[in-house]
């Protein structure tokens, strides 16, 4: 009888095991790319922008219900907008990843990786600061790059020493 039992768990074991499914495809790989209006008669005073950006959209399957569709447009304004004045990405990648366990829970998103192109005309004096916020996440990735003002950045810096005494 227990011989019996055994071979129902490792069936159920395996039956588990290969239910679950995950995947990522490379889509594309791209030299330049964008979804906002670029003006190439300008493109002379384009600039480079030192570090990559990263762009999701991400939707999630509750149950066996989606609550929408990913979208690789909306993954690629994030990491454009992600730095004032970008126009562009260059030199980049563009992602799919699933994952769905069945009838609990699942994702589906994309990522938009690459490096901006900036147009200095369109970043304007307010967003020129010496002071410049990041938020980093666990591995290392810049997750947010925005300028500041003087004081909010004091301010900022205070809080994290506050923190820190703590």
């Amino acid at each position: 009888m227990k011989g019996f039992i055994n071979v129902k768990v490792s069936i159920l074991a395996i039956f588990i095991f290969l239910s679950v499914t995950g995947c990522s495809h490379r889509l594309i790989d791209f030299t330049i790319i964008s979804s906002k209006n670029v003006d190439l008669s300008q493109a002379a005073s384009f600039q480079r922008h030192q570090s990559r950006v990263e762009g999701e959209d991400v939707k999630h399957i509750i149950i066996f219900i989606p609550t929408g569709i990913p979208n690789a447009k909306e993954a690629l304004d994030r990491a454009i907008e992600s730095v004032p004045g970008a126009i562009a990405l260059v030199d980049g990648v563009i992602t799919h990843h699933s994952f769905y366990i069945p009838y609990i829970y699942g994702r589906s998103w994309y990522v938009v990786e690459g490096t901006p192109i900036i147009n200095p005309k369109l970043v304007s004096a307010k967003t020129i600061s010496n002071y410049m916020v990041s938020k980093i996440d666990k591995d290392g990735h810049v997750k947010e790059l925005r300028f500041v003002d003087k004081s909010e950045y004091a301010q900022l810096k205070n809080k994290i020493l506050r923190e820190s005494d703590n």
